[in-house]
Formats: C-alpha cells, sequence, structure tokens
C-alpha cells in the first residue's frame, strides 16, 4: 500500500484537534482513524493485478529522432480504475513523460502513449510498468510493477548522408571519363566484334574468328565488381570521445558513407568491427538492402575495454575477401597502441591490398596548441603540439608501410575517406 498527498494533508489537519485536546488519547484516535480511512481507501481500489497490458513499441529509430511508446489499459475489473502509470525507461530513452495518470472505467481500456528521443545508439531495454492504483478518496493506493517487456534499438543517424549525392556525382564522372570499351590486357572481358585496321592484334581472339572465318577481337571493360573491406576498430581506444562523441560513433558515419558510395559505384563491400574477435559483419552480396543491414549491424556496437589484436586482422580480411581489395581500417593513430599493434600486421596487409588507415583527430589539439597567452596555456599548447607530432610521425610510418592515411576532425572524417576512396578508384589502384 502507498499514501499520497492527501493522506498528508489530512495527518496536518489532525495537529488542530491534538492541540485543542492533548494527550497520547488523542493522538492514537487520530491515528487510528487515519489508518481504517487510509485501508479501506486502499481496499476500495481497483486491483492493478487485473489491469492487462499491451505495449506498441517501434521495432527501431533513428539516433535525434522522435518515436512512441503506446500501452494500452485495460481493467478487467468492477471498479473505476484511478492509477498513476510509469514507465521504467533509462534516462538515455529520453521519455519526455514517463509518469501519467489514467482513469479508465470498469470493463474499458485506454491508451497511454510515451514520447522518446533517444540520447544514445544502442538497445533500449524496457522491463515493467508500474501501476498505483488510488481509492476513491485518493488518500491510498495500491501500488504494483507488472512486466511489460519492449525492445527499441537506436540505429546511427547517418548525418554524412548529405555528403552522398556530391561524393556520387563525383564518381559517375570519374566512370564517365573511363572508356567503356577498351582494348588490352587486365581489365574484364566484355564481348567480340569484327576486326578493324588499328586494333591491337594481342585483343584478336583466335578460337572465335576460327568459328566465324571473320577475324574478331575482344572487347573489355573496367571492373565493377572489385573489393572493399571497412574494418570498424572496437576497442578501447575507440571510447575516448573528441567533442563529446565517441571514436567509434564517428567511425560509424564514416563506415556508412563509404560503404554506401562503394556499393553504388558498384563495388561489393564487406564491414568487419573487429577487436579482439569478430563483433558484426555485413556483405553486399547478401540479401537485402545494405544500408539497412549496416545500421541494424552497427547499432549495439560499444567499445570494449580490451587492446585489438591486430595480429588477426590479415585472416580476418582474408576470410571476408580472397581478392585483393580495398582494406580500410578505422581505428586511432595513438602511438602506443598502432606501433606495438597495427605496425606490425600491416605488411602483411600492404602486400596483397591497398590499405587506407583513417582515424579522428581532436580539434582541440590544434586550438591548444595556438594558445600561448599564460604560462598554464604555453604549457598546453607544448603537449599538444608533442601529441600533433606523435600523431604525424605514426602517419610517417604507415606511408611508409604501403598505406594511406586519412587523418581529421570528425566532421571531415567521412567526407575525406570517401574522397580517398574516390582517388584511388580515379587512379586506378583498385
Amino acid at each position: 500500500m502507498a499514501i499520497t498527498g492527501r493522506f498528508v494533508l489530512l495527518a496536518l489537519l489532525g495537529v488542530l484537534p491534538v492541540v485543542l485536546y492533548p494527550g497520547a488519547t488523542s493522538i492514537l484516535l487520530w491515528a487510528a482513524l487515519l489508518a481504517a480511512l487510509a485501508g479501506v481507501d486502499a481496499a476500495l481500489a481497483a486491483s492493478p493485478r487485473r489491469v492487462g497490458i499491451t505495449r506498441t513499441l517501434p521495432d527501431s529509430v533513428r539516433l535525434g529522432e522522435q518515436c512512441s511508446s503506446s500501452l494500452v489499459l485495460r481493467n478487467d475489473t468492477s471498479r473505476m480504475l484511478r492509477a498513476t502509470v510509469r514507465e521504467a525507461w533509462q534516462p538515455s530513452a529520453g521519455a519526455a513523460d514517463p509518469e501519467q495518470a489514467v482513469v479508465v472505467p470498469a470493463g474499458e481500456a485506454r491508451r497511454m502513449t510515451v514520447l522518446l528521443r533517444p540520447s544514445r545508439r544502442g538497445i533500449l531495454r524496457v522491463g515493467t510498468v508500474t501501476i498505483r492504483s488510488a481509492g476513491p478518496l485518493g488518500i491510498a493506493a495500491r501500488q504494483l510493477s507488472v512486466p511489460a517487456p519492449g525492445v527499441l534499438r537506436v540505429l546511427p543517424p547517418f548525418n554524412s548522408k548529405r555528403h552522398l549525392p556530391s561524393k556520387l556525382r563525383r564518381l559517375r564522372e570519374i566512370d564517365g571519363r573511363s572508356a567503356v570499351q577498351i582494348r588490352g590486357a587486365g581489365t574484364e572481358f566484355d564481348s567480340l566484334r569484327d576486326y578493324v585496321r588499328g586494333d591491337d592484334v594481342r585483343s584478336i581472339d583466335w578460337r572465335a574468328t576460327a568459328r566465324r572465318r571473320d577475324t574478331v577481337v575482344r572487347t573489355w571493360r573496367p571492373e565493377r565488381d572489385r573489393r572493399v573491406v571497412v574494418v570498424l576498430d572496437t576497442s578501447r581506444t575507440s571510447a575516448a570521445r573528441v567533442l563529446d562523441e565517441p571514436r567509434l560513433d564517428t567511425g560509424i558515419e564514416a563506415a556508412l558513407l563509404l560503404s554506401v558510395l562503394a556499393e553504388r559505384g558498384g563495388d561489393k563491400v564487406h564491414f568487419l568491427a573487429f577487436d579482439r574477435r569478430l563483433r558484426a559483419r555485413v556483405d553486399s552480396t547478401a540479401k537485402g538492402n545494405l544500408l539497412s543491414s549496416l545500421v541494424t549491424a552497427m547499432a549495439p556496437l560499444e567499445a570494449e575495454l580490451i587492446e585489438a589484436d591486430w595480429s588477426r586482422l590479415p585472416s580476418q580480411v582474408r576470410a571476408a575477401s580472397a581478392h585483393r581489395s580495398l582494406v580500410v581500417l578505422l581505428t586511432s593513430l595513438d602511438s602506443g597502441a598502432i606501433e606495438e599493434g597495427l605496425l606490425p600486421a600491416l605488411p602483411g596487409l600492404t602486400e596483397r591490398h591497398v590499405v587506407v588507415v583513417a582515424s579522428v583527430r581532436d580539434p582541440r589539439l590544434d586550438e591548444m596548441s595556438a594558445d600561448r597567452s599564460t604560462a598554464a596555456a604555453t604549457f598546453r599548447a607544448a603537449a599538444a603540439e608533442r601529441a600533433l607530432l606523435d600523431r604525424a610521425a605514426v602517419a610517417n610510418q604507415i606511408r611508409l608501410l604501403g598505406a594511406e592515411v586519412v587523418d581529421a576532425v570528425p566532421a571531415e572524417l567521412p567526407p575525406q575517406l570517401a574522397d580517398a576512396y574516390i582517388r584511388l578508384k580515379a587512379a586506378g589502384r583498385l
């Protein structure tokens, strides 16, 4: 049983008779009267055990968008249900009005809607609904937490999608400048046609010529099914926050833009989330929409507070694609973690693949390095300059091993990574 604010006010009214008739008898009589009233009121309240609950909740919502959780409360008792209902959402769900008062006549049902605006990506769960059923006097209530499970998947927002149209236009311009049918080797076979003067004799198909008794040559087209393997680091370094956003979330934005761009450019995309083991995998060759599959797989990803085991990365990439591929590693350029883990594993990747290492740079380092207004600011500037020099040294080591490096602030990392992909494709390195 629970008491309400009315019970407290009623108890305060008892001060008057106690003052007029002081003594233990008056106090006990007033306490007994309050207890009796509360007991009767609670007994006349509708039983929360006989309230049926049906939850309606969307399967998923993008981070930053609003959705609603609906509860249908069915009063299966013979009494009027006067209740306060509260949903047990965690704070990151952003529930605007989780506690509401409802009145449900006997045998009827009412709908309760809670507006949600999640502030974190991931899987949100709600387990119970607490019902406090008040009596007709409103001084006491019967309270019960009723199981009403619900799951809401909060997907990445994909804010970098605004860059997709411009990057696709650049990609189509590159394809338009490429010859549709060219002669020579090293590209994908397209068709046969009659020989004309000036054709390279190396392109003559002698078997087809013997069958047709006319000289025919092979025509070729640029390969369209190149492979792009995107590897997202989910180890401890991805938990660091840059501009109040985890590195992992910025990496997700960059991976989404690159993956969708590569797929629409005709390439096969493989996404891996990896630290010491594979956390998620999505292949564009599978059935279904790639973007939908990616955001669904990325939604529950969280940074693991462990070191990444980069020695296992070549085997993971080989399992995703046995062909020469563009391998994009979304990780951190912190000198300690990179020098001990990634650098020894890079030669095994660069021998077979084109490798790009992409990382988020904290813009506050540039701001701190430029501020020398006070003695304390000068020391901070020296520390920031040292950190920037360490990042530059690590980036140079990676380039010496044959990989490309994209190091940018959070807002610029997705478009710059997409530009690197387009540049490599235009140069014919994929």
